[in-house]
């Protein structure tokens, strides 16, 4: 039953025409939903966390850092089974987010890499160190371009799609490397004091503000990815009838 659900929405999704209705319903609540947990998240963290009793309050940059990193990977994981189904199953839509989910996720890593640096030279008296966590995030950010490169250089949509796909499908590999560098090798980075799921060692103030901001934007991920797949959709398919029904009659083609 589950899976015939989940065989059946892979199908409607699959649809430029019944994607494009889709998320036009679920734009209008999911965009402020976004916006007021991130912006929650953020006062929260920044503003009435406690001090931590060492870094002080230096360590707040967590409440960018860590939720601009998680959202960087899962953004590249969700690249890379986009990348999969266009290569494989050369599925229209999966082409269509490959070329939406990207710059978000480059953004992203680039905050990352920013944050990370910036609390980094207070509390390790170094704005860079070449450690594993580092060296494979600026890996992941190189990853990111390449995938929006190829998309921008080869002319062909599709073409440029399957280049980009196994591009993507290659840097998951990467991805993992980030996520357990700091257990595989010893760098400057601590273990994960953070955890969805078991004991978490990160003070309960300090956690459900953190939490709070990585959901929030976890959300204006979505929405970013959504918007730019509609756009994407609209391009590809301007020729088709529907689009241009939608074009000279919006009221009703959004209905």
């Amino acid at each position: 039953m589950v899976w015939q659900t989940i065989k059946r929405w892979y199908h409607m999704l699959g649809s430029p025409r019944y994607f494009y209705t889709f998320s036009s319903s679920v734009l209008p609540w999911l965009t402020p939903i976004a916006l007021v947990t991130l912006l929650t998240g953020l006062v929260w963290g920044l503003g009435f966390a406690p001090s931590d009793y060492q870094q002080g309050n230096s360590y707040r940059i967590i409440f960018i850092h860590v939720p601009a990193s998680s959202g960087a990977l899962m953004g590249y994981m969700a690249l890379g089974v986009a990348g999969l189904v266009a290569v494989v199953w050369r599925m229209k839509m999966a082409e269509v987010m490959l070329k939406a989910i990207a710059p978000f996720g480059a953004a992203l890593a680039a905050i990352s890499l920013v944050t990370g640096a910036l609390w980094g030279k207070p509390t390790w008296g170094t704005y860079w160190q070449w450690d594993a966590r580092m060296t494979s995030m600026l890996i992941l950010l190189f990853m990111y371009v390449g995938v929006i490169a190829l998309q921008n250089v080869i002319r062909d949509p599709r073409q440029a799609a399957r280049a980009a796909g196994l591009l993507a499908m290659v840097g998951v590999i990467n991805v993992i490397i980030v996520k357990y560098s700091v257990e595989w090798v010893q760098t400057l980075h601590q273990g994960s004091t953070l955890k969805l799921f078991g004991e978490s060692t990160i003070n309960p103030a300090m956690k459900y503000p953190l939490l709070i901001s990585m959901l929030g934007l976890w959300l204006l991920y979505a929405v970013n990815v959504l918007m730019r797949a509609r756009t994407e959709v609209m391009w590809r398919e301007r020729r088709s009838k529907w689009v241009a029904k939608l074009v000279t009659r919006p009221e009703k083609g959004e209905q």
